[in-house]
């Protein structure tokens, strides 16, 4: 290498550090097919390959959109199709069709997992506009457009909270967000009807997991009257003071909860996958004011497990 020139040493070192977590080739052909094409009308889009790595750059990086390098183009192009895609739906679309896929070809495993983490978000996430309807939000209560755009106040300053339903392989299948003081259990019924994997071929989509694991957090009896309602197989550990209570009053007490240590050791997948997901700073830290923005964010990481799972 010392017989190039300077200029040419350069050209290469860039090209080394470019591909850094960038989609392979064989990630963007599974994609491609689903983004948005040119229809003839207005401008044509800039490359999506290049916008969708300028995305997946900032989540990796957690880096002010402004600061975007670029290779990957103007920033606000990829912003604006970030935040385009996110409300059109196509960000969920991409990872739904990776689900589906999977589930097509066996590889789902349909013991589902669930668990919430806590992210701390960053003082740019305030403050954002508090529209929407009167009824629902007044512009002089920032309380209510903090709990609208999922942030909760607690003694270390604002959180959000992601609740996952992972399958066996520790891969997202539902990704619901909630200010992060809200209860692991209030949310489990939302995470639950979040999981929906449509049928490759005809047939309704799966929405129910052969079995839930779930820590003692989501030991409550309305959770388990709702697994059972559902014909879900449940295991999840008993808290000590429902053991105690249900020990202290006897026979009116009922027979305790079924539960299978050797089942249980296998919850660990949603923990190995919310370390995945941190991975990208942006979603191990909140940047982002809105909500939605926030989630699809979650979702593009998501997918990207989900489509290096399938390579590997």
């Amino acid at each position: 290498m010392k017989f190039l020139t300077q200029k040419t040493r350069a050209c290469l070192i860039i090209d080394l550090v470019v591909g850094r977590g960038e989609l392979a080739d064989a990630e963007w052909e599974r994609i491609a097919p689903l983004l948005p094409q040119v229809d003839g009308r207005g401008r044509p889009w800039r490359d999506h390959r290049q916008v969708v790595n300028g995305v997946l750059w900032r989540l990796r990086t957690g880096a002010p959109w402004r600061d975007l390098p670029e290779r990957y183009g103007p920033w606000q192009t990829v912003y604006y199709r970030f935040a385009r895609w996110e409300a059109d739906g196509t960000w969920a679309k991409l990872l739904v069709h990776a689900q589906v896929q999977d589930d097509a070809s066996g590889q789902v495993e349909w013991t589902v997992s669930v668990n919430s983490t806590v992210n701390r978000a960053h003082q740019h996430a305030a403050g954002a506009r508090k529209r929407g309807p009167q009824t629902g939000d007044e512009p002089d209560d920032p309380g209510r457009s903090q709990v609208r755009q999922a942030l909760g106040r607690s003694r270390g300053g604002l959180t959000t909270k992601v609740h996952l339903a992972v399958d066996g392989r520790g891969l997202p299948l539902s990704i619901v967000l909630t200010p992060g003081n809200v209860n692991d259990a209030t949310a489990f019924g939302l995470v639950l009807d979040g999981i929906r994997v449509p049928r490759a071929a005809a047939g309704r989509p799966r929405t129910r997991p052969d079995r839930v694991l779930g820590d003692k957090a989501y030991s409550s009896m309305a959770i388990r009257r709702l697994l059972r309602r559902r014909g879900i197989s449940a295991t999840i550990p008993e808290r000590r003071d429902q053991e105690a209570n249900r020990r202290r009053r006897g026979a009116v007490g009922g027979r305790p909860p079924a539960f299978d240590q050797e089942v249980y050791r296998c919850r660990n997948v949603v923990e190995r996958c919310f370390a995945r997901l941190k991975q990208f700073r942006a979603v191990a830290t909140r940047f982002d004011k809105l909500a939605g923005h926030c989630r699809a964010g979650v979702v593009v990481a998501s997918l990207i497990l989900w489509l290096r799972a399938s390579a590997g």
